[in-house]
Parts: structure tokens; C-alpha cells; sequence
């Protein structure tokens, strides 16, 4: 726990340096503003659709369509299910948008300073970097999708939320923090040998994200954490291969 914790220290220590702020921010804004628009814009034809399928549901379509507080109380409540589905699209979004773009400027910053003396071996690439984010964001909707039916059992649905953001966050930013620097091997075989710790790091972020002005924040500065958690372990994973190949 105590490297997790010290991950989120070190990559709040980090939000002083120059430009790194900025690249905490732009991508839930971004975000935030792409799909509050759509949102706004496409309100009136959702509550439509809404309405169209609550009265054909079977069994209790006919029912709640002939009663004007029931229809009024499920389109209440499928008006909040759409800001409630909202809020994981715009964290996946920002995710997808720190992994691709933001992270990768932002490590150069930590990087330049904090890990000087760790040589770069390039394993990874901008191109994988997209790819990796891609295939993240994708494996999230899909188990997102799948899980839905459990969220209707009572508090469910709060922990399949932290559980799956843990697991976007360990799959979008492992790839980003460990690719300018890491080789080929070491870029599988550090986040493998480092799993448990991984994804305490992003089950620490999820929490975060789903905390009021906080989670405006979370998806970068987990980022950020990644950074540190894993530059710190293949540092020490080197010196200790050093010492071995002395030996």
C-alpha cells in the first residue's frame, strides 16, 4: 500500500512543474464539454425513445402508460440513468484522452527531472501508445455492457464501477508510463511482475474518480501516479539486475 500511496504523492509533487497542470485539466474538460453538447442536443429525441420503450415493455408497459404518475416516474428515472451512464463515458473519454496524448507530454516533464538517470530504450511507440488506449476503452464498454444486469442488485453497481475503472486505469496507462523508457521485455514483463501493486494504483484513482470535483482531475493524475509507481520499479528492477550481472 505504502508505494501506492507515495505514487499519488509523488505525482501531486509533479503538478508544480511547468505545463503539467494544464495537461491535468484540458482532457475531462474536453470531455465533459463533447458530451454534456451531445447530451443537451440529443435530450428531446432520447426522452422520446425513452418513452417509446417504457410503453412497450412487456407486462408492465400498458400499465405505465395508462398512468400519469407512473409514466412521470419512469421517465424520472430514465432521465437519471442517462446523466448516471453519462459520467463513465466522459471518464472513459478522458482516459482515452490522457493515455493518447496528455500522459505521454506529461512524462516527458516528470521524466526530464525525477528519473534523469534512467536510460531510455524506446519499447514502446505513439502509434502503440493509441492502440493500447484504444483496446482499453474497448475492453471497458464491452465488460460494462456485459455487467449490467448486475447493477440492479443494491450496491452492486458501485463496486463493478470501481472494479472496472481499477481495470481501465492498469491497462490505458501501464503501456505510456513504461514506453520511452522501458525496452520490449521489460514493458511486458515489469507491469507482469508488478500486477498486485498496478492495480492498487488504479483502484486508488477509480476511488478518486468517483469523488465530486475530484474526479475532474483523476484520470490524469492517475496517469501521473503510473508514472511514478512504475519508472520507480524498473529503476530498481535495473539495479538489482546490475548487481546480478556484476556477480
Amino acid at each position: 500500500m505504502k508505494p501506492v500511496l507515495l505514487s499519488y504523492f509523488s505525482a501531486l509533487r509533479s503538478l508544480g512543474r511547468p505545463g503539467i497542470l494544464w495537461h491535468l485539466m484540458w482532457p475531462t474538460l474536453a470531455a465533459s464539454v463533447l458530451w454534456t453538447s451531445l447530451l443537451v442536443i440529443n435530450w428531446g429525441v432520447m426522452i422520446a425513445q425513452g418513452a417509446a420503450f417504457i410503453t412497450a415493455l412487456p407486462l408492465v408497459g400498458g400499465w405505465i402508460s395508462g398512468s400519469e404518475v407512473a409514466m412521470m416516474v419512469a421517465l424520472v428515472m430514465f432521465k437519471i440513468g442517462l446523466v448516471v451512464l453519462a459520467l463513465p463515458i466522459i471518464y472513459v473519454t478522458a482516459a482515452f484522452l490522457v493515455a493518447a496524448v496528455a500522459l505521454p507530454l506529461m512524462l516527458e516533464k516528470v521524466a526530464a527531472t525525477d528519473y534523469a538517470d534512467l536510460q531510455r530504450r524506446g519499447g514502446g511507440s505513439q502509434l502503440g501508445s493509441v492502440i493500447n488506449a484504444l483496446g482499453a476503452v474497448l475492453q471497458f464498454v464491452a465488460l460494462l455492457v456485459l455487467s449490467l444486469p448486475l447493477w440492479l442488485i443494491p450496491g452492486a453497481g458501485l463496486l463493478i464501477s470501481l472494479l472496472l475503472t481499477a481495470r481501465l486505469n492498469q491497462q490505458a496507462f501501464r503501456y505510456d508510463a513504461l514506453m520511452a523508457h522501458a525496452d520490449k521485455f521489460e514493458l511486458k514483463a515489469l507491469p507482469a511482475s508488478q500486477s498486485g501493486g498496478l492495480f492498487g494504483v488504479g483502484l486508488f484513482g477509480a476511488v478518486l474518480a468517483h469523488l465530486p470535483f475530484i474526479n475532474l482531475f483523476a484520470p490524469a493524475l492517475a496517469g501521473l501516479a503510473f508514472v511514478h509507481y512504475l519508472l520507480s520499479a524498473l529503476r530498481l528492477a535495473r539495479r538489482t539486475e546490475n548487481i546480478i550481472e556484476v556477480n
